[in-house]
């Protein structure tokens, strides 16, 4: 099988190529700004996805792309730039896809197209959308992209990740790092759930995507504990060995803090230590249900939170990335 991944380089990315190489695929890889190791059974594309020519030559002889490529939630990325990537660039991966007679493809949406769930249960996929800030937004954008051209005819699955972390993982090692340095306080009452899943377990569920999947379907794919934010820091606390400290403050006066330290360091063009974006996780709740995912795809994670963390913690100590 002849895989092609765009966003190769990413967290999710570079743990997909490895476990396709791993199980004989042959991979070509498109990289933006950033580079992987070069291995055998791999090719490398240089590119952009809002590049339609690279693309369509690129994707020729491709049985499955997985399109991961996104503009993250960074501050200091522009408006316009979230909606030409996550949205023009998806349509342009589709299209030349299409022209390059690719056989099915795997989009990579995200919880966020939720916004926040308000129900006592996980949320299913038909839960309803309601995105709150732009990168949630445009990447609604791309999953509609994605399914108005399976309503066309095209194998298209669309994944919804639950709260990914793992090994390699650079965003969620902000976290650890400031739990294991004591630097982090949990200032909200950290009731909001969200849904933790290890990246081999989504990794899993993906390559599941690709066998049994039928065209046209959402699924979450996320662990099996739904834990409260509170839950999750104290673990982390407990695998660090830090205790945490909380000291709850109205969510209005968060909010607005956030906001006022997002610009003071927007002028300096850095990214600040709390922003919207980051205080997402401990405001808006995102418990997801992976009922249809078992039920259609035979999907069973493995890996419980504590046991994901204590591996995502010793592997950052390997590599000095924790000291």
């Amino acid at each position: 099988m002849r895989a092609f991944v765009t966003g190769a380089s990413g967290f999710i990315g570079t743990h997909l190529v490895q476990e396709l190489l791993r199980q004989t695929w042959e991979v070509s890889a498109l990289l933006h700004h950033r580079s992987i190791a070069e291995q055998e059974r791999i090719r490398i594309f240089r590119g952009d996805i809002r590049d339609s020519d690279t693309l369509k030559d690129a994707l020729k002889g491709t049985d499955v792309l997985f399109h991961l490529a996104a503009a993250l939630g960074a501050s200091l990325i522009h408006k316009r730039e979230f909606f030409e990537i996550n949205a023009e660039g998806t349509e342009n991966v589709f299209k030349a896809a299409q022209q390059a007679g690719v056989k099915r493809i795997i989009h990579f949406s995200s919880a966020g197209v939720l916004g926040s769930v308000k129900e006592n249960q996980p949320a299913g996929e038909d839960y309803p959308l309601f995105p709150r800030d732009v990168y949630d937004q445009t990447k609604l954008e791309g999953e509609r992209i994605a399914l108005r051209h399976a309503k066309e005819g095209r194998n298209v699955v669309v994944v919804r990740p639950g709260w990914v972390y793992g090994p390699g993982d650079r965003r969620t090692f902000k976290l650890i790092k400031a739990i294991a340095k004591k630097r982090f306080i949990l200032v909200t009452k950290g009731k909001v759930r969200q849904t933790p899943v290890h990246i081999d377990d989504l990794i899993r569920g993906v390559l599941l995507c690709t066998e049994k999947a039928n065209a046209g379907a959402v699924f979450h794919l996320a662990g099996e504990e739904v834990l409260s934010v509170k839950e999750i820091v104290e673990t982390i606390g407990e695998v660090t060995g830090t205790k945490i400290f909380c000291f709850p403050l109205p969510l209005f006066s968060v909010k607005v803090a956030a906001w006022k330290i997002e610009k003071v360091f927007s002028l300096f063009g850095k990214e600040a230590p709390l922003t919207r974006g980051k205080l997402a996780f401990f405001v808006h709740p995102k418990p997801l249900s992976i009922r249809k995912a078992k039920q259609d795809l035979g999907y069973s994670p493995q890996i419980d939170f504590k046991k994901g963390m204590e591996a995502t913690v010793a592997w950052c100590r390997t590599h000095e990335w924790l000291l």
